[in-house]
């Protein structure tokens, strides 16, 4: 069976349920999001549609998933590391720089592909979700994709995100942070077959990624914890980081 890495985000990538409906209003729950749960459930429906995708095309994304493990076997900053500081736009061009938000507390720092990613939507859904938990511990949430802020807009102003999402124009952080990558040119092709232009999202000739990236930043901007994985399906879980930000 081909891996869903480069599968998934072609199927009813901008039709999801997670992304039709705005996202609720964080409360606290008696218990936390889960976005395994809320993954698996997508798969399962959208199995019928894969099995109708064209096998070359099957292979050219199995193909880029393996190339995209070896190259980066271990990506992403490592436990114990002090994450480098940065400064990027927000959806207003407002510049945010990370050492000023580490002056507020701790941070819960999110790498993702953009909008057009289904599973990057349910990730930050089910984080949406979790706010209140991680407000309980002083920590904010700010996420870092290569779209550009105007796509970003558009997002929040759909999904009613009320944390902070900010736009890496130049790659620069994604290279600092040990995720970023570039699609393979076959896989763009696929990519557009399907309706998909990452170009339409990050800028012409951005055909760049991250690899999905979870890094838990205690006050003093120290990696406590940490999740990247080059199956982007892999996530880290709200409760894995509540776990961590009870510790500090």
């Amino acid at each position: 069976m081909y891996r869903l890495y480069y599968l998934m985000p072609l199927i009813l990538f901008t039709l999801t349920a997670c992304t039709e409906e705005k996202a609720a209003q964080p409360t606290v729950a008696a218990e936390l999001p889960s976005y395994s749960q809320a993954a698996k459930e997508y798969q399962e429906k959208s199995k019928a549609e894969m099995a109708k995708m064209d096998p070359k095309d099957l292979a050219v994304m199995q193909q880029a998933a393996e190339s995209l493990a070896k190259t980066l076997p271990d990506p992403g900053l490592n436990l114990g590391e002090t994450a480098p500081d940065f400064t990027l736009p927000d959806p207003t061009g407002k510049n945010v720089s990370l050492s000023s938000l580490l002056k507020e507390g701790p941070v819960v720092l999110v790498f993702y592909r953009g909008a057009w990613c289904p599973y990057c939507n349910m990730h930050l859904h089910v984080l949406n979700e979790s706010l209140p938990e991680f407000r309980r511990y002083g920590a904010q949430l700010v996420a870092i994709t290569p779209q550009q802020p105007d796509k970003s807009a558009e997002q929040l102003k759909k999904d009613g995100y009320p944390f902070l999402v900010l736009s890496d124009l130049d790659s620069s952080v994604m290279q600092a942070y040990r995720l970023y990558y570039e699609l393979d040119s076959e896989l763009v092709m696929v990519y557009q077959k399907f309706g998909l232009n990452v170009e339409d999202f990050n800028g012409p000739g951005r055909n760049v990624l991250p690899v999905p990236g979870t890094f838990v930043l205690d006050q003093k901007g120290v990696v406590r914890a940490r999740h990247a994985d080059t199956d982007y399906t892999q996530r880290m879980e709200p409760a894995e980081i509540i776990k961590i930000l009870k510790a500090f």
